[in-house]
């Protein structure tokens, strides 16, 4: 798989440049997920014949309502390791202004929201098609949404590698490999979108250099691929054993890549790093 015109490390279809059914999927993602982007994992799926209709079609019913209560208890019950909290008078000294940090949280948000979602979605599906759904019990059935719907907003450009100074690409590339053990490929797209701010993908590495080192962001990782599969198990009686397409292990093969990397890896850091904003969350002060 080669790195797309837009930067993205695998072969993946540009939101901008979707076409038809493939425009019409990426829309109905948008509005069922209440988010303004198309993560990777869909826009790659977009590029195998069928895949993205089958596994959209499929897990569209979870996204629906029974995975958002699977996706808040992978929330609740990661063991995240103690950060310090980014103060608001460390990211004002950081050059952050208010606009920047409005920006940089509805960033924050919007990828802790479409990960853990990804995370029991993909891993249900996987489970399904792997043979290890578990029965569904009244104890273990998931419940309707009970999660307050996520407040849409707009996100700035997802710059392309290529187009940062060298810099800010090899931190882009430094932060996205910490956490990970084996798949440096796959460039979060989270790391992307927050380039547009060096001084604070700055401040994020100098976070999460001792958990990098000590290993413990690889632990945390390892307990997110833990919980979405938990989680996946028991949401994969909800989906049918069909399949229409003609080879499934294709499309199986890259969902398991992105779950058990990108996907699982984001869900912890992820997480992490909006623990840090605490106590920048409150409105901006107004001189």
């Amino acid at each position: 798989m080669g790195i797309s015109a837009q930067g993205d490390p695998v072969s993946a279809i540009r939101e901008d440049e979707a076409t038809e059914t493939i425009a019409s999927i990426f829309a109905d993602i948008r509005e069922t997920l209440n988010v303004e982007v198309v993560n990777l994992v869909w826009r790659h799926l977009a590029t195998m014949p069928e895949a993205l209709e089958w596994v959209w079609g499929t897990l569209k019913p979870l996204y629906r309502g029974p995975a958002i209560v699977k996706a808040e208890l992978v929330h609740q019950n990661l063991n995240l390791p103690q950060v310090p909290r980014l103060s608001r008078d460390v990211l004002t000294a950081a050059g952050l202004d208010d606009a920047a940090l409005v920006s940089i949280l509805a960033i924050l948000d919007s990828y802790q929201h479409t990960n853990a979602l990804a995370l029991v979605c993909f891993s249900a599906l996987l489970a399904r098609f792997e043979g290890s759904a578990r029965r569904p019990s009244l104890s273990s059935a998931p419940q309707r949404n009970e999660v307050g719907p996520m407040r849409r907003v707009a996100l700035p450009r997802l710059v392309p590698i290529a187009e940062m100074p060298p810099a800010t690409a090899r931190l882009v590339h430094e932060l996205n490999g910490f956490g990970e053990d084996s798949d440096f490929a796959l460039v979060a797209s989270m790391y992307r979108h927050l380039s547009h701010w060096p001084t604070y993908l700055a401040l994020i590495r100098t976070l999460l250099v001792p958990l990098h080192e000590s290993g413990e962001l690889k632990s945390l990782v390892t307990e997110a691929r833990i919980l979405g599969q938990v989680h996946g198990r028991d949401l994969a009686s909800n989906i049918p054993l069909t399949s229409p397409l003609q080879e499934v292990e294709p499309v199986l093969a890259a969902v398991r890549r992105f779950v058990r990397h990108p996907i699982a890896r984001m869900t912890g850091v992820c997480s992490l790093v909006r623990r840090a904003m605490d106590e920048s969350e409150s409105q901006p002060v107004r001189g």
